[in-house]
């Protein structure tokens, strides 16, 4: 059974990058067809899709959050970043990682998720 998990800082500092990790076992994150995407979801808000990497390493961004998302891959550990500059309160959510066949279609799979908080 193919799992996800995700690891992150828990707490950041206001203006810090938010660095994530999407770790995945029992299949691989190049297995051809599967994209893999980083949501979250701001308390008492609903889901936010920000960015997905596929199984080809083609990316791709939610316009609202290009200009400071970075999805990035590395095969030999299997695992998916996700990294977030200028972090803002704003950016205080459950942040998951998903996958989905293809990148237009719903997520089969989700990690469990792992909450963030921007705070001083």
């Amino acid at each position: 059974q193919v799992q996800l998990q995700e690891s992150g800082p828990g707490l950041v500092k206001p203006s810090q990058t938010l660095s994530l990790t999407c770790t995945v076992s029992g299949g691989s994150i190049t297995t051809s067809n599967y994209a893999w995407s980083w949501i979250r979801q701001p308390p008492g808000k609903g889901l936010e899709w920000m960015a997905v990497i596929s199984y080809d390493g083609s990316t791709y961004y939610s316009p609202s959050l290009k200009s400071r998302t970075s999805i990035f891959r590395d095969t030999s550990k299997n695992q998916i970043s996700l990294q977030l500059s200028s972090v803002t309160p704003e950016d205080t959510a459950v942040y998951s990682c998903a996958r989905s066949l293809g990148t237009l279609r719903p997520y089969e799979v989700w990690g469990q998720g792992t909450q963030v908080t921007v705070s001083s």
